[in-house]
Protein backbone atom coordinates (compact mmCIF):
# COMPACT_ATOMS: atom_id res chain seq x y z
CA UNK A 1 0.00 0.00 0.00
CA UNK A 2 1.30 3.41 -0.90
CA UNK A 3 2.20 5.77 1.90
CA UNK A 4 -0.36 8.51 2.29
CA UNK A 5 0.55 12.15 2.75
CA UNK A 6 -0.60 13.32 6.15
CA UNK A 7 -2.46 16.61 6.13
CA UNK A 8 -1.98 19.17 8.85
CA UNK A 9 -5.01 19.34 11.09
CA UNK A 10 -6.10 22.83 12.04
CA UNK A 11 -7.04 23.42 15.66
CA UNK A 12 -10.54 24.79 15.33
CA UNK A 13 -13.13 24.10 17.96
CA UNK A 14 -15.89 21.85 16.80
CA UNK A 15 -19.35 23.21 17.16
CA UNK A 16 -22.05 20.64 17.66
CA UNK A 17 -25.65 21.55 17.71
CA UNK A 18 -28.66 19.56 18.69
CA UNK A 19 -32.32 20.19 18.74
CA UNK A 20 -33.05 22.70 21.48
CA UNK A 21 -36.76 22.84 21.05
CA UNK A 22 -39.20 20.03 21.09
CA UNK A 23 -42.37 20.61 19.20
CA UNK A 24 -45.49 18.53 19.39
CA UNK A 25 -47.33 18.05 16.17
CA UNK A 26 -50.23 15.63 15.97
CA UNK A 27 -50.32 15.48 12.18
CA UNK A 28 -46.68 14.79 11.32
CA UNK A 29 -43.45 13.67 12.89
CA UNK A 30 -40.85 16.32 13.60
CA UNK A 31 -37.90 15.92 11.20
CA UNK A 32 -35.40 16.96 13.89
CA UNK A 33 -34.54 13.52 15.23
CA UNK A 34 -31.20 13.10 16.92
CA UNK A 35 -30.67 9.49 15.79
CA UNK A 36 -28.92 8.73 12.50
CA UNK A 37 -25.89 7.19 10.83
CA UNK A 38 -23.22 9.49 9.40
CA UNK A 39 -20.81 8.11 6.82
CA UNK A 40 -17.84 10.43 6.51
CA UNK A 41 -15.14 9.94 3.87
CA UNK A 42 -12.08 12.14 4.39
CA UNK A 43 -9.39 12.61 1.75
CA UNK A 44 -6.42 14.80 0.86
CA UNK A 45 -6.28 16.97 -2.23
CA UNK A 46 -4.04 14.45 -4.02
CA UNK A 47 -5.74 11.07 -4.12
CA UNK A 48 -4.58 7.62 -5.13
CA UNK A 49 -6.67 4.98 -6.93
CA UNK A 50 -7.63 3.29 -3.66
CA UNK A 51 -8.73 6.57 -2.08
CA UNK A 52 -11.03 7.24 -5.03
CA UNK A 53 -12.35 3.67 -4.92
CA UNK A 54 -13.23 4.00 -1.22
CA UNK A 55 -15.44 7.00 -2.00
CA UNK A 56 -17.01 5.36 -5.06
CA UNK A 57 -17.69 2.06 -3.29
CA UNK A 58 -19.13 3.77 -0.21
CA UNK A 59 -21.46 5.80 -2.40
CA UNK A 60 -22.41 2.68 -4.40
CA UNK A 61 -23.22 0.74 -1.24
CA UNK A 62 -25.33 3.53 0.21
CA UNK A 63 -27.29 4.15 -2.98
CA UNK A 64 -27.77 0.44 -3.69
CA UNK A 65 -28.81 -0.81 -0.25
CA UNK A 66 -29.79 2.28 1.74
CA UNK A 67 -31.52 4.64 -0.71
CA UNK A 68 -34.59 4.91 1.53
CA UNK A 69 -32.49 5.75 4.60
CA UNK A 70 -30.53 8.34 2.58
CA UNK A 71 -33.74 9.98 1.39
CA UNK A 72 -35.05 10.08 4.97
CA UNK A 73 -31.71 11.46 6.27
CA UNK A 74 -31.47 8.44 8.56
CA UNK A 75 -28.11 7.96 6.85
CA UNK A 76 -25.97 10.82 5.58
CA UNK A 77 -22.81 10.72 3.46
CA UNK A 78 -20.16 13.43 3.43
CA UNK A 79 -16.95 13.58 1.39
CA UNK A 80 -14.48 15.99 2.99
CA UNK A 81 -11.10 17.28 1.83
CA UNK A 82 -8.95 17.58 4.98
CA UNK A 83 -6.57 19.96 3.19
CA UNK A 84 -9.22 22.67 2.94
CA UNK A 85 -9.10 25.11 5.84
CA UNK A 86 -12.88 25.23 6.29
CA UNK A 87 -12.90 21.47 7.03
CA UNK A 88 -10.45 21.71 9.93
CA UNK A 89 -13.07 21.39 12.66
CA UNK A 90 -14.66 18.21 11.35
CA UNK A 91 -11.25 16.69 10.58
CA UNK A 92 -10.19 17.41 14.14
CA UNK A 93 -13.43 16.02 15.54
CA UNK A 94 -12.73 12.64 13.89
CA UNK A 95 -8.93 12.97 14.20
CA UNK A 96 -8.74 12.45 10.45
CA UNK A 97 -5.73 13.22 8.32
CA UNK A 98 -5.51 12.04 4.76
CA UNK A 99 -7.86 9.31 3.66
CA UNK A 100 -10.12 8.03 6.44
CA UNK A 101 -13.58 6.47 6.50
CA UNK A 102 -15.87 6.76 9.50
CA UNK A 103 -19.27 5.39 10.37
CA UNK A 104 -20.69 7.56 13.13
CA UNK A 105 -23.76 6.37 15.03
CA UNK A 106 -25.66 9.32 16.48
CA UNK A 107 -28.31 8.19 18.94
CA UNK A 108 -30.24 10.71 21.00
CA UNK A 109 -27.46 13.22 20.41
CA UNK A 110 -24.67 10.87 21.58
CA UNK A 111 -22.05 10.06 18.96
CA UNK A 112 -20.21 6.76 18.60
CA UNK A 113 -17.72 6.95 15.71
CA UNK A 114 -16.24 3.79 14.19
CA UNK A 115 -12.98 4.17 12.27
CA UNK A 116 -13.31 2.02 9.14
CA UNK A 117 -10.08 3.23 7.53
CA UNK A 118 -8.16 -0.06 7.78
CA UNK A 119 -11.17 -1.97 6.43
CA UNK A 120 -11.56 0.57 3.61
CA UNK A 121 -7.95 0.22 2.46
CA UNK A 122 -8.00 -3.58 2.67
CA UNK A 123 -11.20 -3.92 0.61
CA UNK A 124 -11.24 -0.57 -1.21
CA UNK A 125 -10.55 -1.73 -4.74
CA UNK A 126 -12.80 -4.83 -4.54
CA UNK A 127 -16.28 -3.35 -4.92
CA UNK A 128 -18.12 -6.61 -4.18
CA UNK A 129 -16.21 -7.40 -0.97
CA UNK A 130 -16.20 -3.76 0.16
CA UNK A 131 -19.91 -3.33 -0.42
CA UNK A 132 -20.88 -6.62 1.25
CA UNK A 133 -18.86 -5.85 4.39
CA UNK A 134 -19.86 -2.18 4.58
CA UNK A 135 -23.53 -3.13 4.20
CA UNK A 136 -23.18 -5.52 7.16
CA UNK A 137 -21.54 -2.80 9.28
CA UNK A 138 -24.29 -0.31 8.43
CA UNK A 139 -27.03 -2.88 9.09
CA UNK A 140 -25.53 -3.52 12.54
CA UNK A 141 -25.32 0.24 13.21
CA UNK A 142 -28.95 0.74 12.15
CA UNK A 143 -30.05 -1.85 14.71
CA UNK A 144 -28.54 0.35 17.41
CA UNK A 145 -30.76 3.33 16.53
Amino acid sequence: MKTLKVATILAISCMLTSCKEQEKNNTQTVEQTASKIEMVDFHSTHRCMTCKAIEANTEYTLKTYFAKELNENKITFQVINVDEKENGAIAEKFEASGTSLFLNVVKNGKETPMDLTDFAFMKGIDQEAFSKDLKAKIDTALEKL
